[in-house]
Protein backbone atom coordinates (compact mmCIF):
# COMPACT_ATOMS: atom_id res chain seq x y z
CA UNK A 1 0.00 0.00 0.00
CA UNK A 2 1.01 3.44 -1.02
CA UNK A 3 1.37 6.98 1.32
CA UNK A 4 -1.28 7.87 -1.69
CA UNK A 5 -3.43 5.57 -0.68
CA UNK A 6 -3.12 6.22 2.98
CA UNK A 7 -4.15 9.83 1.91
CA UNK A 8 -6.95 9.47 0.75
CA UNK A 9 -8.41 7.26 3.37
CA UNK A 10 -11.63 7.60 5.09
CA UNK A 11 -11.65 7.10 9.19
CA UNK A 12 -13.67 3.79 9.06
CA UNK A 13 -10.81 3.08 6.56
CA UNK A 14 -7.74 3.79 8.87
CA UNK A 15 -9.38 2.11 11.78
CA UNK A 16 -9.48 -0.98 10.67
CA UNK A 17 -6.06 -0.78 8.68
CA UNK A 18 -4.63 -0.43 12.16
CA UNK A 19 -6.31 -3.16 13.77
CA UNK A 20 -4.91 -5.62 11.31
CA UNK A 21 -1.68 -7.38 11.69
CA UNK A 22 1.07 -6.58 9.07
CA UNK A 23 0.24 -8.40 5.83
CA UNK A 24 1.77 -9.11 2.75
CA UNK A 25 1.84 -10.88 -0.70
CA UNK A 26 -1.82 -13.11 -1.18
CA UNK A 27 -2.44 -11.24 2.14
CA UNK A 28 -3.79 -7.81 0.74
CA UNK A 29 -6.62 -10.01 -0.79
CA UNK A 30 -7.44 -10.50 2.86
CA UNK A 31 -7.31 -7.16 3.33
CA UNK A 32 -9.27 -5.80 0.92
CA UNK A 33 -11.91 -8.11 1.72
CA UNK A 34 -12.42 -7.99 5.12
CA UNK A 35 -12.94 -4.08 4.71
CA UNK A 36 -15.29 -4.75 2.29
CA UNK A 37 -17.24 -7.25 4.64
CA UNK A 38 -17.03 -4.37 7.52
CA UNK A 39 -18.38 -1.92 5.11
CA UNK A 40 -15.87 -0.12 3.77
CA UNK A 41 -16.63 -0.11 0.06
CA UNK A 42 -14.73 2.92 -1.43
CA UNK A 43 -11.61 1.02 -0.25
CA UNK A 44 -12.59 -2.31 -1.83
CA UNK A 45 -13.64 -0.63 -4.82
CA UNK A 46 -10.57 1.42 -4.97
CA UNK A 47 -8.38 -1.92 -4.40
CA UNK A 48 -10.27 -3.59 -7.32
CA UNK A 49 -9.75 -0.78 -9.72
CA UNK A 50 -6.49 -0.57 -9.26
CA UNK A 51 -5.85 -4.18 -9.68
CA UNK A 52 -7.57 -4.07 -12.89
CA UNK A 53 -5.22 -1.07 -14.11
CA UNK A 54 -2.26 -3.01 -13.06
CA UNK A 55 -3.56 -6.05 -14.80
CA UNK A 56 -3.65 -4.23 -18.18
CA UNK A 57 0.16 -3.91 -17.24
CA UNK A 58 0.77 -7.21 -17.34
CA UNK A 59 1.44 -7.65 -21.43
CA UNK A 60 3.37 -4.61 -21.10
CA UNK A 61 6.17 -5.68 -18.87
CA UNK A 62 5.95 -9.37 -21.21
CA UNK A 63 6.82 -7.73 -24.39
CA UNK A 64 9.29 -5.50 -22.41
CA UNK A 65 11.26 -8.27 -20.87
CA UNK A 66 11.00 -10.21 -24.58
CA UNK A 67 12.04 -7.56 -26.05
CA UNK A 68 15.02 -7.25 -23.83
CA UNK A 69 15.94 -10.65 -24.62
CA UNK A 70 17.57 -10.14 -28.11
CA UNK A 71 19.96 -7.62 -26.45
CA UNK A 72 23.75 -8.65 -26.45
CA UNK A 73 25.39 -8.98 -23.72
CA UNK A 74 28.67 -10.87 -22.41
CA UNK A 75 27.24 -12.72 -19.56
CA UNK A 76 23.49 -14.09 -19.32
CA UNK A 77 21.17 -13.63 -17.02
CA UNK A 78 18.04 -16.25 -16.56
CA UNK A 79 15.33 -15.69 -14.10
CA UNK A 80 12.32 -18.12 -13.32
CA UNK A 81 9.41 -16.75 -11.52
CA UNK A 82 6.02 -15.45 -11.53
CA UNK A 83 4.60 -11.24 -11.73
CA UNK A 84 7.46 -10.52 -9.08
CA UNK A 85 10.19 -10.92 -11.48
CA UNK A 86 7.78 -9.36 -14.13
CA UNK A 87 7.72 -6.30 -12.36
CA UNK A 88 3.89 -6.19 -11.91
CA UNK A 89 3.34 -3.24 -9.48
CA UNK A 90 7.32 -0.94 -10.20
CA UNK A 91 7.02 1.83 -12.57
CA UNK A 92 8.95 0.10 -14.95
CA UNK A 93 9.75 -3.32 -15.59
CA UNK A 94 13.29 -3.10 -14.94
CA UNK A 95 11.93 -1.49 -11.63
CA UNK A 96 11.68 -5.40 -10.24
CA UNK A 97 14.24 -7.28 -8.33
CA UNK A 98 15.40 -8.88 -11.96
CA UNK A 99 15.91 -5.80 -13.60
CA UNK A 100 17.54 -4.43 -10.29
CA UNK A 101 20.01 -7.62 -9.84
CA UNK A 102 20.76 -7.55 -13.95
CA UNK A 103 22.01 -3.76 -12.99
CA UNK A 104 23.74 -4.81 -9.85
CA UNK A 105 25.42 -7.81 -12.01
CA UNK A 106 26.19 -5.09 -14.41
CA UNK A 107 28.26 -3.13 -11.51
CA UNK A 108 29.84 -5.95 -10.08
CA UNK A 109 31.41 -7.59 -12.88
CA UNK A 110 31.81 -4.50 -15.02
CA UNK A 111 30.41 -6.93 -17.73
CA UNK A 112 27.44 -6.40 -20.26
CA UNK A 113 24.58 -8.50 -18.94
CA UNK A 114 21.92 -10.10 -21.58
CA UNK A 115 18.51 -10.87 -19.48
CA UNK A 116 16.24 -13.89 -20.45
CA UNK A 117 13.37 -13.24 -18.35
CA UNK A 118 11.50 -16.62 -18.29
CA UNK A 119 8.90 -15.46 -15.42
CA UNK A 120 5.22 -15.49 -16.35
CA UNK A 121 2.62 -13.53 -14.41
CA UNK A 122 0.74 -15.62 -11.99
CA UNK A 123 2.47 -18.83 -12.48
CA UNK A 124 2.82 -21.66 -9.87
CA UNK A 125 5.71 -24.20 -9.53
CA UNK A 126 3.21 -26.53 -11.78
CA UNK A 127 3.07 -24.31 -14.75
CA UNK A 128 6.89 -23.29 -14.21
CA UNK A 129 7.39 -26.72 -14.83
CA UNK A 130 5.34 -26.93 -17.79
CA UNK A 131 5.58 -23.70 -19.96
CA UNK A 132 9.70 -22.18 -18.35
CA UNK A 133 11.79 -25.11 -17.94
CA UNK A 134 11.56 -26.35 -21.21
CA UNK A 135 12.82 -22.96 -22.64
CA UNK A 136 15.28 -22.98 -19.92
CA UNK A 137 17.08 -25.97 -21.08
CA UNK A 138 18.10 -24.63 -24.17
CA UNK A 139 20.32 -21.93 -22.48
CA UNK A 140 23.30 -21.48 -20.72
CA UNK A 141 22.83 -18.93 -17.95
CA UNK A 142 26.06 -17.63 -16.16
CA UNK A 143 23.57 -16.19 -13.32
CA UNK A 144 20.54 -17.82 -11.90
CA UNK A 145 17.60 -16.55 -9.87
CA UNK A 146 14.39 -18.14 -8.85
CA UNK A 147 11.74 -16.98 -7.37
CA UNK A 148 8.70 -19.35 -7.69
CA UNK A 149 5.75 -20.73 -5.31
CA UNK A 150 3.86 -17.86 -3.67
CA UNK A 151 0.79 -18.68 -5.86
CA UNK A 152 0.96 -21.92 -4.88
CA UNK A 153 -0.76 -20.63 -1.51
CA UNK A 154 -3.92 -20.31 -2.74
CA UNK A 155 -4.58 -23.80 -3.78
CA UNK A 156 -2.33 -25.39 -1.59
CA UNK A 157 -1.25 -29.30 -2.32
CA UNK A 158 1.88 -29.93 -0.34
CA UNK A 159 2.76 -33.28 -2.34
CA UNK A 160 2.23 -31.17 -5.78
CA UNK A 161 4.46 -28.90 -4.64
CA UNK A 162 7.49 -30.66 -3.47
CA UNK A 163 7.29 -32.88 -7.25
CA UNK A 164 7.39 -29.36 -9.26
CA UNK A 165 10.23 -27.67 -7.03
CA UNK A 166 11.90 -31.38 -7.67
CA UNK A 167 11.59 -30.77 -11.26
CA UNK A 168 12.97 -27.62 -11.38
CA UNK A 169 15.70 -27.45 -9.31
CA UNK A 170 17.14 -30.76 -10.90
CA UNK A 171 17.67 -29.06 -14.17
CA UNK A 172 19.35 -25.62 -12.50
CA UNK A 173 23.13 -25.37 -12.71
CA UNK A 174 25.03 -25.41 -9.03
CA UNK A 175 25.30 -21.74 -9.20
CA UNK A 176 21.47 -20.80 -9.14
CA UNK A 177 20.79 -18.93 -7.05
CA UNK A 178 16.83 -19.69 -5.05
CA UNK A 179 14.68 -17.97 -2.90
CA UNK A 180 11.77 -18.79 -0.07
CA UNK A 181 8.35 -17.70 -0.58
CA UNK A 182 8.15 -14.24 1.03
CA UNK A 183 6.04 -13.83 4.24
CA UNK A 184 2.30 -13.60 4.12
CA UNK A 185 2.41 -13.21 7.74
CA UNK A 186 -1.57 -14.23 8.22
CA UNK A 187 -1.58 -17.06 10.42
CA UNK A 188 -3.52 -19.54 7.95
CA UNK A 189 -1.00 -18.64 5.20
CA UNK A 190 2.06 -18.91 7.07
CA UNK A 191 1.47 -22.18 8.17
CA UNK A 192 1.55 -23.42 4.69
CA UNK A 193 4.39 -21.29 3.77
CA UNK A 194 6.70 -22.50 6.54
CA UNK A 195 6.35 -25.88 4.94
CA UNK A 196 6.57 -25.04 1.82
CA UNK A 197 10.09 -22.90 2.48
CA UNK A 198 11.61 -26.06 4.53
CA UNK A 199 10.86 -28.26 1.51
CA UNK A 200 12.48 -25.75 -0.90
CA UNK A 201 15.71 -25.53 1.70
CA UNK A 202 15.86 -29.49 1.91
CA UNK A 203 15.53 -29.89 -2.06
CA UNK A 204 17.91 -26.99 -2.42
CA UNK A 205 20.58 -28.37 -0.01
CA UNK A 206 20.33 -31.53 -2.41
CA UNK A 207 21.14 -29.98 -5.25
CA UNK A 208 23.98 -27.42 -3.61
CA UNK A 209 21.58 -24.60 -4.54
CA UNK A 210 22.16 -21.14 -2.85
CA UNK A 211 18.92 -20.19 -0.80
CA UNK A 212 18.36 -16.06 -0.12
CA UNK A 213 16.41 -15.37 2.89
CA UNK A 214 13.43 -13.83 1.30
CA UNK A 215 10.77 -14.88 3.96
CA UNK A 216 13.09 -13.50 7.04
CA UNK A 217 13.99 -9.72 5.53
CA UNK A 218 10.26 -9.72 4.46
CA UNK A 219 8.70 -10.82 7.39
CA UNK A 220 11.21 -8.14 8.74
CA UNK A 221 9.68 -4.92 7.33
CA UNK A 222 6.24 -5.36 9.12
CA UNK A 223 3.59 -2.92 9.01
CA UNK A 224 6.04 0.02 7.55
CA UNK A 225 6.85 -2.38 5.16
CA UNK A 226 3.12 -2.91 4.26
CA UNK A 227 2.22 0.80 4.18
CA UNK A 228 5.10 1.75 1.89
CA UNK A 229 6.60 -1.47 -0.24
CA UNK A 230 3.05 -2.27 -1.93
CA UNK A 231 1.52 -1.63 -5.15
CA UNK A 232 -1.79 0.04 -5.25
CA UNK A 233 -3.38 -3.07 -5.78
CA UNK A 234 -1.87 -4.18 -2.08
CA UNK A 235 -0.48 -7.57 -3.71
CA UNK A 236 2.27 -6.63 -5.86
CA UNK A 237 5.76 -4.75 -4.48
CA UNK A 238 5.92 -1.57 -5.55
CA UNK A 239 9.58 0.24 -6.78
CA UNK A 240 10.30 -0.11 -2.48
CA UNK A 241 9.20 -3.22 -2.17
CA UNK A 242 11.28 -4.54 -5.31
CA UNK A 243 14.73 -2.80 -3.67
CA UNK A 244 13.86 -4.99 -0.79
CA UNK A 245 13.20 -8.43 -2.65
CA UNK A 246 17.00 -7.60 -4.89
CA UNK A 247 18.25 -6.90 -1.27
CA UNK A 248 17.51 -10.46 -0.27
CA UNK A 249 19.26 -12.15 -3.29
CA UNK A 250 22.53 -8.89 -3.74
CA UNK A 251 24.92 -10.92 -2.05
CA UNK A 252 24.38 -14.25 -3.38
CA UNK A 253 24.25 -12.70 -6.94
CA UNK A 254 27.54 -10.98 -5.95
CA UNK A 255 29.18 -13.89 -5.38
CA UNK A 256 28.12 -15.92 -8.56
CA UNK A 257 29.07 -12.97 -10.50
CA UNK A 258 32.39 -12.49 -9.40
CA UNK A 259 32.92 -16.25 -9.14
CA UNK A 260 31.58 -16.83 -12.97
CA UNK A 261 33.99 -13.53 -13.90
CA UNK A 262 37.01 -15.38 -12.48
CA UNK A 263 36.43 -18.56 -13.88
CA UNK A 264 36.48 -16.65 -17.08
CA UNK A 265 39.65 -15.24 -16.27
CA UNK A 266 41.02 -18.51 -15.27
CA UNK A 267 39.94 -20.05 -18.54
CA UNK A 268 41.45 -17.54 -20.58
CA UNK A 269 38.16 -16.20 -21.85
CA UNK A 270 38.48 -12.41 -20.60
CA UNK A 271 35.92 -10.15 -22.51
Amino acid sequence: MTSASRTDSTAPERAVRSSLPALASGSRLAASTLLGALGVRPFRDRVLERRSTLNDTLPVHSKWWRDHSASDGELLYVAIGDSAAQGIGASAPDRSYVGLLAEHAREVTGRSIRVVNLSVSGATTELAVRDQLPRFRALEPDLVTVAIGANDIAQWDSEAFERNIRSIFAKLPAHAIVAELPCFHLRRHERKVAVANRMLRAIAREHGLTVVPLHALTRRRGLRGILTEFANDMFHPNDHGYRVWADAFRPAVSAAAATRVAEDALAGRVH
